[in-house]
């Protein structure tokens, strides 16, 4: 499970790239969301972890920066976790991230679009905090990368 996000996988995240199980040892390749991410350390470990506990003892896991991490790669189960948790989803948008960042966001807890951008800065870097105007709760969007 994601670190910061413990409702959603590293799977449905899309940082999980490739698993490739060879004679005793599994190398599993993943692109954190950013290089710099503060979770990165701990996904290794959670990855180290959870392969072990089915088994296997050599686990090798590689960090993949090229191509960088994008938001698109979120699953569409990802998506519906992360709004589930109160986390507005973000946008797909193909590579075009300069059209997103402008659009408005949908709350997670009403739908509506009745929303304001309050702070690009939420509780992590990947993170943006929004205001419902309609039913008044403050949420974070996850942000489009």
């Amino acid at each position: 499970m994601d670190p910061e996000i413990p409702v959603i996988s590293l799977i449905e995240m899309g940082i999980i790239r490739d698993v490739t199980v060879a004679a005793e040892q599994v190398s599993v390749t993943m692109t954190p969301t950013f290089s710099g991410c503060p979770a990165l350390l701990e996904m290794e470990s959670l990855i180290i972890e959870a392969v072990q506990t089915l088994g296997v003892e050599q686990v090798v896991v590689n960090k993949q920066l090229n191509p960088p991490w994008t938001s698109d790669w979120i699953t569409e189960t990802g998506r519906a976790k992360l709004k589930a948790f109160g986390l507005a989803p973000p946008g797909m948008h193909g590579g075009n991230v300069t059209m997103t960042f402008f659009d408005l966001v949908e709350c997670p807890r009403c739908d509506s679009k009745n929303t304001k951008l309050q702070n690009s800065f939420g509780t992590t870097l990947c993170r943006a905090i929004w205001v419902c105007n309609d039913c008044l709760e403050p949420f974070e969007q996850f942000k489009p990368l």
